[in-house]
Order: structure tokens, then sequence, then C-alpha cells
């Protein structure tokens, strides 16, 4: 396994998220997530429209959202 796959494993990415929230007094109520999925586009990212959908209805219940990194591949991902 390479040192960058790593990184970025969904395990490594919520540790880190979880360190940073400790650190910053901030109470983590809720994750989303979508394993081994891309983040060139949003089909088959279930956890990341839910996301979305939670927070344009409304019904998040949280203030903060935490994304452990935003490579530049998403900075053009297109929510329709």
């Amino acid at each position: 396994m390479s040192t960058d796959h790593q990184r970025y494993s969904t395990e490594n990415q919520s540790d880190a998220i979880k360190h940073y929230a400790e650190q910053h007094g901030i109470e983590i109520v809720r994750t989303y997530s979508d394993q081994g999925k891309s983040g060139l586009n949003i089909q088959g990212r279930d956890g990341l429209k839910q996301l979305i959908d939670d927070i344009q209805s409304s019904q998040a219940d949280f203030e903060v959202v935490l994304v452990y990194d935003i490579s530049e591949s998403s900075h053009s991902l297109q929510l329709q």
C-alpha cells in the first residue's frame, strides 16, 4: 500500500478529523462517508448526496462540516 493511499484511507481521514475536532472543541454528531469513491463526480456518492440533502432541507443538526481534504479534482464537482 502506498504512503499516499494510506494517508487518504477512510480510517485515517476519520482519525484525522476526530483529532482536529477534539483539538478545537467540536463535537462530531454525524458522519457522512463514501468509502472507495472518487471525488470526480457525485454518482454513487450516497453519503455526499445525503449531506447536501440534509443541509438544503434544513434537516441538519449541525453547524459545521469537517472535511479531510478537498483535492483539485473535486473543485470542479458539479452538484445537480
